[in-house]
């Protein structure tokens, strides 16, 4: 059994995942995020999917592909070509490793910004200094996924891994 990206209707992922989860049985990774944003002048703690309309599931096509692909609010497995990608269980154990155990939520520390100095804290690139090239939203978060799955060249960095060096004015 491999893991799968699945592609849901707009805000339907929570959904998606209990069904296959509760009713198929499948073992399901929705990650989210949470971070503080502005909503109507005021500042609020938010969660939200971490991949806008996309969730993974670990599944067998030869028996499971029909029940997720005609699963309620879902639209398709993400596919590369004609068959549908296998998403590395590399890239599911690291992003529940930016979660922390038996979660799901990803914090975000500190909102980052165009042009902020950081220095990377973990992983293989530990103890580089950079600069914020672009803040990334949720469009960037999926382009960034959809990446992910076709071994493309972008790396990211978790904002987790990453600590500011100069704090702004």
């Amino acid at each position: 059994m491999n893991w799968y990206c699945i592609h849901t209707k707009p805000q339907r992922e929570a959904q998606v995942a209990a069904y296959c989860a509760t009713t198929l049985g499948l073992e399901t990774y929705f990650p989210r995020l949470r971070q503080h944003r502005t909503i109507r002048r005021v500042r609020r703690l938010v969660t939200s999917p971490l991949f806008p309309r996309y969730l993974f599931c670990r599944l067998d096509l030869g028996t499971d592909y029909r029940s997720v692909r005609f699963a309620p609010e879902a639209l398709d497995l993400v596919h590369l070509g004609a068959k549908p990608a296998p998403v590395p269980e590399s890239l599911i154990d690291e992003l529940r490793g930016w979660a922390g155990a038996g979660q799901e939520i990803i914090q975000v520390p500190a909102q980052l910004q165009a042009g902020d100095q950081v220095e990377i804290t973990s992983g293989p690139m530990r103890g580089l200094s950079a600069v914020i090239l672009r803040a990334q939203n949720e469009r960037d978060r999926v382009a960034l996924l959809l990446s992910a799955l076709q071994d493309g060249v972008q790396v990211t960095i978790s904002r987790a891994h990453l600590h500011a060096v100069l704090q702004r004015g």
